[in-house]
């Protein structure tokens, strides 16, 4: 039996949508699994059969336990951490009033952290027979596995993800040391690609043997969640959307669009510090869920009939929706009916719609205003670091003038940006973007870091919607495990290159071009997906892995 350490929820993006889906495919697969985890609602997941809660003095308390639908079955348990979690980006938990980057914390919190974490799973591997274990990111449940797996004999695996080596790991050196530590005794360091597997030899050379144990398992996806629609279908996934989230709890009030945009046309002589007032007056609701009015935003589309771009992820300048809305106008010039879906939740989301209201009103003194002073404007919770601005955007508006062509620019941002053609939903979950992606013609992911692997991409592959993304990184590899089921010229539309001065350009372009397909593609690339990345065949991998190292 095999144990999965993961430090955060099961909700959401990322290692958190891996670990459930890796847990998931787990379970239909007929095998047990135990998992550590912070997970707050865990009776939403029918894969959890049963979850209890450790307090730190030993007491265990029984959330529930219940029969499932599947042949296998998993069991969570959640250690009791106190007020603080540490975290790699600075983000909002319900259940912890203190949510702090872990390179800010002092050693006796993390010495806690680890305590409380170790305890629990000791009790756990010896109690459920766990034979191996496996820890997500580079720190710091990989120490948890360290200390526990020398305690009892019990073997452990690693699956690095990017933010925790970016964000923790290459800035504060007790983070490097405990990363190279675990990573040295792990039995096996599973990478998303050859990106990953580039990172982890680059940032631990100095641990012993470790380009001889970073075997690879690719991304996966749920293809039974998500699946190919006809266009006259798309109206009724939109209204099983309104019913999933119907009864949620709500973030972003209403009329706070409005309202900031109320306060935009006030602003004389707008400035960095005019425009961060304005946006911190706007933020404050709770983040992590559906806007108040999605389903009145929703209304105005023709779901059957306009062309539709979808953009879903963090809103950070790092994944670079910011580089979408500036190719947008041109976009729309093309497809006047388009519509332009963001999905997410982020610190960006004020400085996007700011953008949107600079263009619609040709304002370019608060564009350039924007491209300047963006990134610095998403306050610190985006955990960036290097530029202030938006470069890829500040370049466009250079090569626009150069060329002669910023004018026309201007002229089409002033024609067709319009609040209702870029529509935001706020924070959806997979329960309810299963029927959202099916809906999308085109979907858009320009991330501005390398990353290991976008799981989003691959669910855009699944659900027919065709996608564009950076081509560099696990995005690349991602692109170039399916090309070969496309025409070559039909594959090269779904590389955006790296490099900032060519980001909008290639978005504006390619976009055009990927509406001009009409759909034609996607059963090409539903089947791509079938075959090289059901999230069961990744679990079977990752769980033989693991196995081996018991033998």
């Amino acid at each position: 039996m095999i144990c999965i350490l993961h430090g955060y929820l099961l909700e959401g993006s990322g290692s958190n949508l891996w670990t459930r889906s890796i847990v998931h495919a787990l379970c239909r697969d007929g095998q047990d699994v135990q998992l550590v985890c912070q997970e707050a609602h865990p009776k939403i997941y029918d894969f959890i059969a049963a979850a209890y809660v450790y307090e730190p003095n030993g007491e265990v308390t029984t959330l529930f336990e219940r029969e499932t639908p599947y042949p296998g079955r998993c069991v969570m348990h959640k250690p009791r951490l106190g007020d603080t979690l540490p975290v790699y980006v600075r983000d909002k938990y319900d259940e912890f009033p203190k949510v702090v980057p872990m390179v800010e914390l002092p050693d006796d919190v993390i010495a806690d952290y680890l305590e409380r974490n170790v305890t629990v799973v000791e009790r756990v591997v010896r109690e459920a027979g766990v034979t191996g274990m496996h820890a997500n990111h580079a720190v710091l449940m990989t120490v948890v596995a360290e200390r526990v797996a020398a305690a009892t004999g019990v073997p452990y695996t690693i699956m690095p993800h990017g933010s925790a080596i970016e964000y923790a790991v290459k800035k504060d050196p007790r983070f490097h040391a405990f990363a190279s530590s675990a990573f040295a005794n792990a039995g096996a360091i599973f990478c998303i690609g050859e990106e990953m597997r580039s990172r982890v030899t680059d940032v631990f050379p100095n641990v012993p043997g470790v380009g001889g144990k970073l075997p690879d398992l690719n991304l996966g996806v749920d293809t039974a969640a998500f699946d190919l629609l006809d266009p006259s279908d798309r109206p009724a996934s939109i209204e099983a959307l309104k019913s999933a989230v119907s009864g949620l709890p709500r973030g972003r009030p209403a009329g706070t669009s409005a309202s900031l945009r109320k306060g935009l046309a006030g602003l004389k002589k707008p400035d960095a510090a005019s425009l961060e007032a304005l946006f911190e007056d706007a933020r404050g609701y709770p983040e992590k869920s559906p806007d108040a009015d999605l389903e009145q935003s929703l209304e105005g589309v023709d779901w059957a009939g306009d062309p539709l771009l979808l953009f879903v992820g963090r809103l950070i300048a790092a994944k670079g929706l910011q580089n979408i809305l500036a190719a947008l106008p041109f976009v729309l010039e093309a497809y006047p009916k388009a519509r332009m879906l963001v999905v997410g939740h982020g610190p960006l989301r004020e400085v996007a719609e700011a953008l949107l209201y600079a263009m619609e009103t040709g304002d370019l003194g608060l564009i350039r205003l924007l491209a300047a002073s963006g990134r610095a404007l998403e306050g610190p919770s985006a955990g960036h670091g290097g530029s202030d601005g938006l470069d890829a955007l500040d370049l466009w508006l250079q090569a626009l003038e150069a060329e002669g062509r910023l004018e026309d620019w201007i002229a089409a941002c002033k024609a067709h940006i319009r609040p209702e053609r870029v529509i935001f939903t706020g924070y959806l979950t997979h329960r309810e973007l299963k029927f959202l992606f099916p809906c999308a013609d085109v979907a858009i992911f320009p991330s501005v870091v390398a990353e290991a692997g976008p799981l989003v991409f691959l669910e855009a592959l699944a659900s027919g919607g065709f996608p564009l993304g950076t081509y560099f990184a696990g995005m690349a590899a991602s692109i170039d495990s399916v090309a070969g089921r496309l025409p070559p010229e039909v594959a090269d539309v779904m590389k955006l290159r790296p490099e900032a001065a060519h980001t909008v350009a290639d978005i504006a372009a390619n976009a055009r071009a990927a509406l001009a397909f009409g759909g034609k593609h996607k059963q090409a690339l539903r089947a791509a997906v079938e075959e090289q990345y059901d999230w069961i065949n990744v679990a079977r991998r990752l769980e033989a892995g693991i196995r081996a190292l018991a033998t």
